[in-house]
């Protein structure tokens, strides 16, 4: 394998991110080359075990030797031997080729049909009851299958799904956005959530208006629930007041049975004293639970199995 330095320009090892990137194109297709003739020390003998031509192989060392403007090889015949300097990068590749092979069992484990891999999103109020029933319910077909469990509002949600952290999410309200496919599966009644002492804890059903002068804890923006009950309030002819805002429904209650305000909030899944909670019959008081995933994005037999799964429980998703 003659060896000949080239006059073309190579990258400089003291570029910016561009040029390391254009090194690690330029490299990568070698490496899996240069780990075959290093562990050979023999070019003809790494060619026939990588079922390559030996012409290929040769030019590939030339060419990764001329990128990195360093000898990997000392030539000796017909046999090769490393370098100090092909010695050190060898270290780095074997742990680089490891890396990668490490990748690739990882992406064929969570796509295998019986143990793959599910990441699923959901809020934090399908957490504590209807999350846990879905999985027992699924997995009694798809006992080995394994889930990568998310809980978050719905904007942060839909930023995974985009991000590719997740594969599908259940999410309030049902997202409308091109680069997305929703599908409704169920509905949740919302209740006005007052102090156990409050002037109205002795209604089971109140109107929305009703409630215009009370102090409201709510979720932050950003989260579903708060836009469905800022445009609820607004239906019923009002600005919510807001004394206080969280990031969990459950703290709410708290808040709520500490006289710090009222909410509204679907059931939960525990009743929780010092609160009463009343059924408002105007406006209609309801938020959609839906199923979301990206568009465009082809799934894996598990994530496949799983969405499946939850479009089969349309209407009959909640509790």
């Amino acid at each position: 394998m003659a060896h000949q330095h080239s006059s073309r320009g190579r990258l400089s090892p003291y570029g910016d991110t561009e040029d390391m990137a254009d090194m690690a194109r330029l490299l990568a297709p070698r490496l899996a080359y240069f780990a075959g003739v290093a562990r050979t020390e023999h070019v003809t003998r790494a060619a026939r075990e990588m079922g390559v031509p030996q012409s290929t192989l040769s030019r590939a060392m030339v060419r990764l030797e001329q990128d990195l403007g360093v000898d990997l090889f000392a030539r000796h015949g017909r046999t090769v031997s490393l370098t100090p300097a092909g010695r050190t990068f060898l270290a780095s590749v074997e742990r680089a080729l490891a890396e990668v092979e490490r990748a690739a069992e990882e992406v064929r484990a969570d796509a295998d049909p019986a143990t793959g891999k599910v990441a699923f999103g959901f809020l934090h109020t399908m957490g504590a009851e209807t999350v846990p029933g879905l999985l027992q319910a699924f997995r009694a077909d798809h006992p080995r299958v394994r889930f990568s469990l998310v809980q978050n509002y719905g904007e942060a949600m839909l930023e995974g799904l985009r991000a590719g952290e997740l594969d599908l999410c259940l999410t309030s309200p049902v997202p409308d956005a091109p680069d997305l496919v929703a599908r409704r599966l169920d509905e949740q009644k919302l209740r006005l959530v007052v102090p156990v002492d409050h002037r109205l804890a002795g209604r089971r059903r109140i109107r929305l208006a009703e409630a215009a002068e009370e102090n409201f804890v709510t979720l932050e923006p950003g989260y579903g629930l708060r836009r469905i009950t800022d445009d609820l309030c607004l239906e019923a002819g009002f600005r919510p007041r807001i004394a206080f805002e969280g990031e969990e429904a459950e703290t709410l209650r708290g808040l709520v049975a500490a006289g710090l305000g009222v909410a509204l909030l679907p059931p939960p899944a525990v009743p929780r004293p010092g609160v009463s909670e009343l059924t408002v019959t105007a406006p209609r008081a309801a938020r959609e639970i839906g199923v979301a995933w990206l568009a465009d994005r082809p799934d894996t037999l598990p994530v496949a199995a799983f969405k499946k799964f939850l479009l089969s429980r349309r209407g009959t998703l909640l509790p």
